[in-house]
């Protein structure tokens, strides 16, 4: 195809949208608050993943050191041997007279009561890269020579997991539905703004214009608002998302969860922001007309 003939072509394209302002401006408004709430979702999604971690980050495994190493110069020698045990990312030795400390500073006088700080272990306190391996690693470090007895929260660590994939999932079902919506919406609407355009498309055929020189101008129809709809989402959804997280950090939710700040996921989002208004633009653009070119 020539420079000149394809230059005409992507000029009747942008006609097009001036020419069906109003529907124009409906498959904007469409593509817009479809990406909206799939973003939003996907942001909640993000962030409850977030929350869930630092969950995890906090639910840590305790091994006991064996009474007969009482010396803390031989409990120390264990860290080694707990460090090399897979699935651990950190380990922390904890002597009894530090534990001791911590127990009289977080109870009450009456459970205090005849204690001392030989009725307690040294113990590592250890975090696991992945806490779906956590019974798992319970095993292995009670295999570790020195350590006595292994405190882990398996019935803590399932629940998070499980919150976990029950959240991903759903978001993934919500996300694949509102792209088949914006498709199957975008494209119909296209279908309205090209209706008024059929005899002029049946006379393109019956003269010898091919298939893809006729619907080329709707392909770039469909790309320019599909690029227009994504980049109004992502600053919409920039715009929202800072006003609910703000409200929520200076609310009392704000004390207890960490939101994920929107610059850190913004060049993820708007790229897919970007990439799904151009696909469903596009593969809107070519659909509309294909009843069309059956002539």
């Amino acid at each position: 195809m020539r420079l000149s003939r394809g230059g005409y072509l992507i000029r009747e394209g942008f006609r097009s949208i001036g020419t069906h302002g109003f529907m124009s401006f409906a498959s904007v408004t469409i593509i817009m608050a479809c990406l909206i709430i799939m973003g939003s979702v996907s942001l909640l999604s993000v962030n409850i993943d977030r929350l869930i971690g630092d969950l995890e980050d906090q639910n840590e495994v305790v091994a006991f050191i064996d009474d007969k190493y009482a010396d803390e110069e031989q409990a120390r020698s264990f860290q080694s041997a707990i460090e090399a045990v897979p699935n651990v990312s950190s380990v922390q030795f904890v002597s009894r007279t530090e534990a001791f400390e911590n127990f009289m500073e977080n109870y009450t006088d009456w459970m205090r009561e005849g204690l001392d700080e030989t009725t307690l272990r040294h113990r590592y306190v250890i975090h696991l890269t992945d806490i779906a391996l956590m019974a798992q690693t319970k095993e292995d470090l009670k295999a570790v020579e020195g350590v006595a007895d292994v405190r882990v929260h398996l019935e803590y660590a399932d629940a998070c997991i499980t919150i976990r994939n029950v959240v991903s999932a759903i978001s993934l079902v919500l996300i694949v539905m509102l792209v088949f919506v914006s498709f199957f919406i975008m494209s119909n609407t296209i279908k309205l703004a090209t209706f008024g355009r059929r005899e002029e498309i049946a006379i393109m055929k019956m003269v010898g214009a091919t298939n893809g020189f006729i619907r080329l101008p709707f392909v770039v129809e469909g790309l320019i608002l599909g690029s227009m709809g994504g980049s109004l989402a992502f600053l919409a959804e920039w715009v929202f998302y800072e006003m609910v997280t703000g409200r929520l950090v200076g609310s009392i939710a704000g004390e207890f969860f960490t939101f994920v700040p929107f610059k850190e996921v913004a060049p993820v989002v708007f790229i897919l922001y970007m990439g799904t208004g151009i696909l469903v633009g596009a593969f809107g653009g070519v659909n509309a007309i294909r009843n069309y070119l059956k002539v």
